[in-house]
């Protein structure tokens, strides 16, 4: 795939995920399944799957796990020629348990000092990224170095003020970041680079200090957001917008939980898709939701995402939208 046919452009670690085939402690799981695991690829296979044309900056080692992730990762149609391999430094993995009654899995991380802990500026062509329309930035990613930091701020600076599109995950990860206080400085630095800011209500509140969705809004749309939507779990969700729209949508029904990793990565892959194809925030919204809870019901990182042909008419087509609840932003 040529740069120029790209819509999205991803930039962040993608780790090898051994997940346990049997429920229980990690400590006595016996057997594991492979699989990928990295937000910033979630998202990106999530938009390669509905038909948008996606970008990958990231590092891997030269080793089985980064052979597979690239192998995964490509098959998946994405572009990965701005993903170098690293020969001095290990591609990341991580174990998770299986659970079964909904809760957060156990998970442990093996990615101190990996190849794409070694992310910086200088893995950022702009001349190249530039022929994308829309950047998608994480949380994570920033939490890897400095470095990383500063190349994450780079690319959303520079499509900002390019005047492409830029979304931002906050996704926290409080074990990679040295305390709280430098974890909410930074990220909420870079959500002010952002177009669509989407933390879900507990990482708003932990980062903003303020409690309802419209008041975490109001923080960031007075950075300079043009619309934050709060994900309230099996509520919904919540966008305010910087002309003033506000509304809530609710959420799809789960009748069982199957593994909660990733589900927030699929909500931002209907947010950011349906917003690239021009539809309308309560479109919007309910796509994320029904990604999100197609996501819920499966096990692993990015398995329930859904090809184009399998979302349901009215999320594919924009008709018969749900009952939304307008507000006022604050």
């Amino acid at each position: 795939m040529s740069a120029a046919g790209l819509d999205v452009l991803a930039i962040g670690e993608t780790m090898a995920l051994l997940v346990a085939d049997a429920p229980g402690p990690l400590a006595q799981a016996q057997q594991f399944s492979k699989r990928l695991a990295g937000a910033d690829t979630n998202v990106a296979i999530g938009l390669a799957r509905l038909g948008l044309r996606v970008g990958w900056i990231s590092r891997l080692g030269a080793d089985s796990f980064g052979d597979y992730v690239r192998a995964a990762v490509e098959a998946e149609g994405i572009d990965t020629s701005r993903v170098q391999t690293d020969p001095g430094r290990s591609t990341g993995f991580m174990l998770k348990a299986r659970s079964v009654d909904g809760r957060d899995p156990t998970i442990e991380y093996y990615r101190r000092g990996s190849a794409a802990s070694q992310l910086g500026p200088a893995h950022f062509d702009a001349d190249w990224a530039l022929q994308a329309r829309h950047v998608h930035a994480t949380g994570i990613t920033p939490a890897l170095s400095p470095a990383a930091c500063e190349l994450v701020a780079l690319a959303m600076h520079t499509f900002r003020a390019s005047g492409r599109s830029v979304s931002f995950d906050p996704n926290l990860r409080p074990s990679l970041w040295p305390d709280t206080a430098t974890m909410q400085g930074t990220l909420n630095a870079l959500a002010a680079h952002a177009d669509w800011v989407l933390p879900g209500i507990e990482e708003g509140r932990l980062l903003t200090g303020r409690d309802t969705p419209d008041a975490i809004a109001d923080f960031y749309l007075a950075r300079g957001a043009r619309a934050v939507v709060v994900k309230l779990g099996a509520e919904g969700a919540h966008v305010c917008t910087a002309e003033g729209e506000s509304l809530h949508v609710p959420g799809e029904v789960v009748p069982v939980i199957v593994d909660t990793v990733g589900a927030g990565d699929a909500f931002a892959v209907g947010i950011i898709s349906a917003r690239l194809e021009g539809r309308s925030w309560p479109e919007a919204l309910r796509r994320a939701n029904w990604i999100a809870a197609r996501a819920l019901q499966v096990v692993g990182d990015m398995e329930g995402l859904p090809m184009r042909h399998e979302l349901p008419a009215p999320l594919s087509t924009g008709h018969a939208p749900s009952a939304v609840s307008p507000t006022v932003c604050r």
